[in-house]
């Protein structure tokens, strides 16, 4: 019987040919992320069980990127930073990006790949529930909790129930005013939060091989918000050409067999797809865009690790160039690699700073900023009873800051033209 490509990832993790759905296994390790938020907490259990001088399981492919919690007057949360600061110079930790030199980076999800610290064919940990963002790359890319990152940082291993697979087939020549985001958010709705819940979801088909990394990343990066235990897309051309031009480190790709066994097909005709949105409060409300036109907004935001990549902005800025938002807008490059690009990329000579920056959008520091809510000086923090139009990926109460806001997750084309009209808007009307 066939494989996933999840099940041959496992099965060489473990040293076995072949793994089962349901069945526990021993897996060694590639690379273990953690950030100021649960990275603390880590520590703390790993010296606590393993001992204060105790090594951690690979210098090199641990990586610790502080970026939830950054440009605030927090004092805990510069407190966390600080923990973090400590450990890497006692252990002597190369890749650590302080937010307090040139080495800060920004948001995890996007920095990881970025820094060339995801391979196809590897088992990655992260204590963040997004980290399945990297099976874009044909990772098996996984959230655990920070017992888990302790053992996995004390020993280069975890245990791991073999999810089973659910797979997702999309179709067709993306409609112009379609993006991933809108691509996800479907999938979301049609199953459901608890849909995928422990499963493995792959994605495939014309329309997938046609995205940009940027955008298969966003699809994977919601795997979680159906319950998924990883996302994953199979690594082609595109994505080794990638991952070549950020590491040379060896790697293997893997692909499914076509006998693999699955647990849920769905096929999707995305020529027939309309955009989307997530009404409050939870990811698999879907609505379409068309049905909301009488929602009225206070707020947007463009950014996240969902969000907040280049390819995102450049939607976005298609279509605010030249044109006024209507309600405050705030723009958050997820990374500092990004703001650099944003700065280079340009529409008819215009930079995409220049043109968020014309449209009257207030624009932040490289971090996660408010997509997890944050300290009250958060760039871009929810307050009372607002109504938000937003890139990120989850929108329960309370998530972006005030119990009493509502967030509506879309794509960057329509966040942007919900912004200049300051209703939710579908974007075919600016492009």
């Amino acid at each position: 019987m066939g494989q996933t490509i999840t099940e041959k990832i496992l099965a060489k993790a473990a040293n076995k040919k072949t793994v089962t759905p349901g069945e526990n296994v021993w897996v060694k390790v590639d690379v273990l992320m953690t950030h100021d938020v649960c990275g603390p907490a880590t520590i703390g259990i790993f010296e606590e069980k393993f001992g204060k001088d105790a090594e951690v399981f690979d210098k090199e492919n641990l990586v610790i990127i502080p970026d939830h919690y950054i440009h605030t007057c927090d004092t805990k949360a510069h407190r966390n930073v600080e923990t973090l600061r400590t450990f890497v110079k006692k252990h002597n930790i190369p890749n650590f990006y302080d937010p307090a030199d040139d080495t800060y980076m920004g948001v995890c999800h996007v920095t990881m790949p970025e820094k060339g610290h995801v391979r196809p064919g590897e088992i990655i940990l992260g204590t963040d529930s997004h980290t399945c963002t990297h099976g874009a790359l044909g990772a098996f890319a996984t959230g655990v909790g920070n017992t888990d990152a302790a053992f996995a940082l004390g020993t280069g291993k975890t245990w791991l129930k073999v999810p089973e697979t659910c797979k997702f087939i999309m179709n067709g020549t993306m409609p112009k005013n379609l993006m991933a985001k809108d691509l996800i958010l479907h999938v979301i709705g049609d199953i459901g939060v608890d849909g995928a819940t422990y499963c493995a979801m792959e994605f495939e088909g014309t329309t997938i091989d046609k995205l940009s990394i940027d955008e298969r990343m966003t699809i994977c990066n919601m795997a979680i918000e159906a319950g998924g235990k990883n996302g994953i897309i199979a690594a082609d051309d595109k994505a080794i050409k990638y991952v070549k031009s950020k590491t040379n480190k060896n790697y293997e790709v893997f692909n499914s067999d076509a006998d693999a066994t699955y647990k849920l097909v769905k096929t999707y005709d995305v020529t027939k797809l309309e955009p989307c949105v997530a009404a409050p409060h939870s990811p698999d409300n879907k609505k379409l865009v068309s049905d909301c036109a009488d929602v009225t907004i206070t707020q947007a935001y463009i950014g996240s690790c969902t969000g907040g990549k280049i390819t995102d902005f450049i939607a976005a800025a298609k279509i605010l160039k030249d044109k006024k938002v209507k309600v405050t807008t705030f723009v958050v490059p997820s990374t500092t690699f990004i703001e650099k690009e944003m700065n280079e990329t340009m529409i008819d000579g215009k930079s995409l700073m220049q043109i968020f920056a014309d449209a009257g959008c207030s624009i932040g520091q490289p971090s996660c900023a408010a997509c997890l809510g944050g300290p009250d000086d958060t760039f871009g923090r929810t307050h009372d009873k607002e109504i938000v139009i937003s890139t990120t990926n989850r929108n329960f109460p309370g998530r972006m800051g005030s119990m009493n806001s509502q967030v509506y997750l879309a794509s960057p084309y329509t966040t942007a033209a919900s912004a200049l009209t300051g209703k939710i808007t579908d974007p075919i009307k600016f492009l």
